[in-house]
């Protein structure tokens, strides 16, 4: 018999179930709990396409909802995995449903589920190589692996996880300050003659802008470039903009390509972007953190051309490659030059390990979350043929979208092999006001489907719709564009 879904928290006797559980001395609450988690594990995927995608509860119902946890007594823990689960499924955004086709969170594999059980179980701690050998050169291993299918040398190259992309990028600025001004390591960016600056397209991510702060270098430091039609990066105008600051004294260090925008999923031309800034003596770092995955596809590998040639890539594993958030990866050419942006040593930390570099002299963070379990065992479960396999079904729902919106009369606007597709329809693009945003409202109000709405170059919002999961399937897609249809007879 299935457990029956807990009822809502609100409004329970917070004393303890002495009869239940009497306390934490004895083991079958712990027992109880575990069984309810492993339950959950086995049916919350095989249930979710029949959840909600969404929620509509309000932050004052949610709070009053929780406000009956006054942490003043103990709760029997099996109770309270209970509650937990019941609010985790009824007050959620389901980014893991088949038909959520929202930001880049995918659903998640079992074994990616099964390494973030054992990193909790075992809490090892990377800041000490010494400390925990077999995670340190399991990540070792995984990383060298993935490095050789972005093109790097995987016995050169240098790489490590990461909280997520935004970390990753952050480090990718940091690393590329310290290699093109070396003087900045111990004098800081005032000892640097002319002021260091960086570049990335208009639609690039803006954990840049928060970058360009977090290291000093200001909103000043980071240009914005303009991209084309096709929402890429226009090489000739990076190549113009980086000319003129160098004659009026500033110091280009550093130019970011992107492949796969959030907004449009566009992949800037890599090949032409290397070329400039190697003329321009600039380190070049790749913002792949979605569209990393598509080097394990023969078919997508092309858009990713040039690559190879950065100094710098980021990717999320915790987005197409899908695992559990938070999972970034950074991967470096140059396999000193993370060392030299952050290289330090203690007396309280354990001597080094000949061989080995101590991943806190060697990254951004010191104690770290041993990260790369569970995408270990993701692709020794799959193999990297199996995450191909993944990968291009998801594309090819892309581009199945791509058809059904045509012949529903909806327009695509955006232009990349990623399944990520951007349309808007006629109907809505009447007047001088677009429907698109009450479009989106009706839609998540009915809470089959999950789509979102974004601002390109047009400066018209239109409709996003990104393929996230690889449970979605040609059904799920039917019920998108039936609901985008419904919307539409509705709002207009």
């Amino acid at each position: 018999m299935q457990p029956t879904t807990p009822k809502p928290a609100q409004n329970r006797d917070r004393r303890p179930d002495h009869g239940a559980d009497p306390g934490p001395a004895r083991s079958p609450a712990p027992t109880q709990a575990w069984q309810r988690v492993l339950e959950e594990i086995e049916r919350f995927p095989r249930e979710i396409r029949d959840l909600p995608v969404g929620t509509s509860i309000t932050p004052t119902a949610m709070r009053a909802e929780l406000a009956a946890y006054d942490f003043r007594e103990p709760l029997p823990l099996p109770r309270a995995v209970d509650e937990l689960v019941h609010l985790l499924r009824e007050r959620s955004v389901h980014v893991t449903h088949p038909r959520y086709f929202g930001l880049f969170n995918p659903s998640v594999r079992e074994a990616g589920v099964l390494g973030d059980t054992l990193t909790a179980l075992f809490n090892p701690q990377l800041a000490a190589w010494s400390h925990a050998p077999a995670v340190n050169e399991i990540e070792r291993l995984t990383l060298a692996r993935l490095a050789g299918v972005l093109g790097f040398d995987p016995a050169t190259c240098a790489a490590h996880f990461t909280s997520g992309g935004a970390e990753a990028n952050l480090t990718g600025v940091l690393v590329a300050l310290a290699d093109r001004f070396p003087e900045a390591t111990e004098d800081g960016l005032a000892a640097v003659a002319g002021r260091p600056t960086f570049y990335v397209s208009r639609e690039a991510h803006h954990s840049f802008a928060k970058i360009a702060r977090m290291t000093g270098l200001g909103d000043g430091g980071l240009r914005e470039v303009r991209v084309g039609k096709d929402l890429r990066l226009d090489p000739r105008a990076l190549d113009r903009a980086m000319a003129a600051d160098a004659r009026e004294g500033r110091r280009p260090f550093l130019v970011v390509a992107t492949a796969g925008t959030t907004g449009a999923g566009a992949i800037d031309p890599i090949e032409e972007i290397a070329t400039v800034a190697a003329a321009h003596g600039a380190w070049l770092h790749v913002d792949a953190a979605w569209g990393g995955a598509a080097a394990l596809s023969p078919r997508l590998r092309p858009a990713l051309a040039g690559i190879e040639r950065s100094d710098s890539v980021t990717w999320d594993a915790h987005k197409w490659l899908s695992v559990p958030m938070g999972a970034g990866m950074f991967f470096c050419r140059h396999p000193e030059a993370p060392t030299h942006a952050f290289g330090t040593a203690t007396t309280y930390m354990p001597d080094g390990s000949r061989g080995a570099l101590d991943p806190y002299a060697s990254t951004v963070q010191w104690s770290r979350r041993a990260t790369g379990l569970k995408v270990f065992l993701s692709l020794a479960e799959l193999g990297l043929d199996g995450y191909r396999e993944l990968i291009e079904h998801q594309a090819e729902m892309g581009d199945r979208l791509r058809a059904l919106l045509g012949e529903s009369g909806w327009q695509v606007v955006n232009d990349t092999p990623l399944p990520l597709v951007c349309s808007t329809h006629p109907a809505l693009e009447t007047g001088r006001r677009s429907q698109v945003g009450a479009l989106v409202a009706e839609v998540q109000r009915r809470n089959r489907v999950w789509v979102s709405k974004v601002v390109l170059n047009s400066g018209r919002p239109v409709v996003r719709a990104c393929i996230t999961s690889f449970r979605t399937d040609e059904a799920d897609l039917d019920v998108l564009v039936d609901e985008l249809d419904h919307a539409r007879e509705t709002v207009t």
